[in-house]
């Protein structure tokens, strides 16, 4: 019986669990519309046009993109096209493997990245650093570290 207890969260530990996600989700729910109401972008465009802008050459291969935004190959593809026929990237051939693309931000993708820039990181100011002491933002990232940590070494075994 007490082996099954440690198995299982504790009641403690599923309000705990609850008040988490639904805490991180309606922060992503608010932050998400507030982008798309500022900028017309998704947080999908926002984290495109964010890896692209800090890329050396503003140009990614799409395998190297969607590890960097922590995607699938497939989720990826489908959100480029969509950017794509809005102007905000295009794909190039490659210069150094003929076989291989790159994904290129435009001008018009740098320019909407600029203007989502300053709005979206104000509401992260207003309802994710505002709220928090220093200790508490030292906690959340600590808690953040562990569990990425954790999911890195789950995802490898």
């Amino acid at each position: 019986m007490a082996e099954r207890r440690k198995a299982f969260p504790t009641a403690e530990e599923l309000r705990i669990w609850r008040n988490f996600i639904e805490t991180t989700e309606a922060l992503h729910s608010e932050l998400s519309s507030r982008l798309h109401t500022e900028s017309s972008l998704s947080p999908g465009d926002y984290a495109v046009l964010l890896a692209l802008r800090e890329a050396e050459g503003r140009r990614l291969r799409p395998s190297e993109l969607a590890a960097r935004i922590g995607w699938e190959r497939s989720r990826l593809s489908h959100q480029m096209g969509r950017m794509e026929r809005r102007g905000l990237i295009r794909r190039e051939e490659c210069d150094t493997d003929s076989r291989g693309a790159e994904v290129v931000l435009t001008p018009q993708g740098a320019d909407a990245f600029r203007n989502a820039s300053l709005p979206h990181l104000r509401a992260v100011r207003e309802l994710f650093v505002t709220p928090l002491t220093t200790d508490q933002l030292a906690a959340a990232e600590a808690i953040a570290t562990a569990l990425r940590t954790r999911l890195k070494v789950s995802r490898d075994t």
